[in-house]
């Protein structure tokens, strides 16, 4: 298997660093947008790949894959207020490091850049690919709109 590494777009969010931080280093916040509406989009574009039954906690997400079984992702390490280091586990057919990486502007802007590697065989990267490449910058979008408090 080879790794292969996604990077988003450099994202501007009018909220300072430390804010941001503590808000997406909680995955209980986050959760509350995967409602099953958000779950059936994201099975509609590997239509192979039905996401249910989310259940989450401060340190992780865990989900149904049809056909997979359970997976999770996982906070792995949090450096205060620049990175959020996560790792996928489970039944994903590939292995996934994610990184958060925020970096502040001024005292209430803040850079956002998400990087994703992802070690997976040919067959599987064939599949996944290019929505992989996609998916990075729509999530980053998606992360820069969510209403900071």
């Amino acid at each position: 298997m080879a790794e292969n590494k996604y990077v988003s777009d450099v994202k501007i969010i009018p909220f300072k660093d430390e804010v941001i931080f503590n808000y997406l280093s909680d995955f209980g916040n986050l959760s509350k947008y995967f409602n099953d509406e958000i779950l059936s989009a994201i099975s509609g574009k590997i239509p192979q790949l039905v996401v249910r039954d989310l259940q989450s906690d401060r340190d992780s997400l865990s989900f149904d894959i049809s056909g997979l079984g359970r997976s999770e992702i996982r906070i792995v390490e949090r450096t205060p207020f620049s990175t959020i280091k996560i790792s996928g586990q489970g039944s994903i057919p590939l292995e996934l490091k994610f990184w958060v990486q925020l970096l502040p502007v001024d005292e209430s802007t803040t850079k956002l850049r998400l990087t994703l590697h992802a070690e997976m065989g040919m067959m599987v990267k064939m599949v996944v690919g290019d929505k992989l490449e996609k998916g990075i910058n729509q999530l980053a979008d998606a992360l820069a709109k969510l209403p900071y408090q």
